[in-house]
C-alpha cells in the first residue's frame, strides 16, 4: 500500500520459474517461526506484538477512513484477528477502520512471512498486507527510497484479483516503474488463503497458497536505489476505504461494514545456505 498516490501497478519484474527455482536452491527457511501471532487471546490485539497507526489525514492516497484503536475496528475473537471497516463518522472521516503495525515489536531482516486471511469485498474496499522499512537509512530517509514490499493488495472493484509489488527509489508507481504482478484467487473473500513473501539477500518472491507469481531478483549492479531490502522491515495489516486506487470506481456504502479476518501471522527466519 504505497505511501503516495497509488495508481494501477505496472506489471514489470520477473516471474521466471527458473529464477524462483534458483532462489530455493540457494536459500531456505527455518521450520519453526521466530515471530508469530495465532490470535488465541480474545479482545484487543496483543500489545506486545502490534501497535496502531492512527489518523484521518488520507495517508498520502486520499483515503477516506479514520484509523482508530477501537475494539470495533480491530479485535481478536474465535481465534482470528478481525479488522473491520465501518461506514460511520469518525474524526474528520466518513469511515473508520484499523491499521496494525509491528514496528518495534516485530522487525525482520529476511525470512518467510505467511499470513492466512479471508478478505473483505465490495467496491471501495482496499485491504493490504505489506511491509515498510523500520530504519531510515537511504536517500530521502523516507518513501520510496527505503523500500516497500506489498505481500497482498486487493481492490474491491476487481474482486478476487490480488497484487504483489515492490517499491524503491528506482522502481515505484509514481515513476511508472514499479515491479509487481497479480493473480486471480478464487473465493478470496469467502475462503481463507495464505499470502506470503520469501525474502532473501538475493530476491523477493510473492506467493499465494505456496504458489509463487512474482519474484524480484537483486541484480549485480543494484545499489540502494534499486535494492534497499538489506535492512529490517515491519508488517502492516489494514483496510482502507476509497483512495486513489481503492476508490477508482467509487465507494459503495451499502457493502459496509467489511472485515478482513486473519487466522495467523508467522515469520520464519532465513536459515543457513544449503
Amino acid at each position: 500500500m504505497a505511501i503516495f498516490g497509488l495508481a494501477i501497478t505496472t506489471l514489470l519484474g520477473c516471474s521466471r520459474p527458473d529464477a524462483i527455482a534458483q532462489q530455493h536452491q540457494t536459500y531456505t527457511f527455518a521450520s519453526t517461526p521466530s515471530w508469530q501471532d495465532e490470535f488465541n487471546q480474545p479482545g484487543q490485539p496483543d500489545p506486545a506484538k502490534w501497535s496502531y497507526a492512527l489518523g484521518d489525514h488520507g495517508w498520502g492516497n486520499n483515503e477516506l477512513q479514520n484509523y482508530t484503536d477501537k475494539i470495533e475496528n480491530a479485535r481478536v475473537e474465535d481465534g482470528n484477528l478481525v479488522i473491520t471497516a465501518i461506514k460511520e463518522k469518525s474524526g474528520k472521516a466518513e469511515y473508520s477502520s484499523a491499521r496494525l503495525v509491528s514496528k518495534g515489536k516485530g522487525d525482520f531482516l529476511y525470512g518467510k512471512i505467511e499470513v492466512r486471511v479471508k478478505l473483505p469485498k465490495g467496491t471501495g474496499t482496499w485491504p493490504a498486507i505489506w511491509m515498510l522499512y523500520s530504519e531510515n537509512n537511504y536517500g530521502n530517509k523516507s518513501w520510496p527510497d527505503n523500500g516497500e514490499i506489498d505481500i497482498m493488495e486487493h481492490v474491491g472493484f476487481d474482486q478476487d484479483r490480488v497484487h504483489g509489488n515492490i517499491h524503491t527509489k528506482a522502481f515505484n508507481h509514481v515513476a511508472k516503474t514499479n515491479k509487481g504482478n497479480n493473480v486471480i484467487v478464487d473465493q478470496a473473500s469467502e475462503d481463507f488463503h495464505v499470502y506470503s513473501c520469501e525474502w532473501t539477500p538475493a530476491s523477493i518472491t510473492i506467493l499465494v497458497d505456496n504458489k509463487p507469481y512474482f519474484v524480484f531478483l537483486k541484480e549485480a549492479a543494484y545499489q540502494w536505489a534499486e535494492w534497499p531490502f538489506d535492512k529490517p522491515f515491519h508488517l502492516i495489516l489494514n483496510i482502507a476505504a476509497g483512495g486513489n486506487w481503492g476508490g477508482q470506481k467509487g465507494v459503495d456504502d451499502s457493502v459496509f461494514p467489511q472485515k478482513m479476518v486473519v487466522d495467523y501471522v508467522r515469520v520464519y527466519p532465513l536459515a543457513e545456505k544449503k
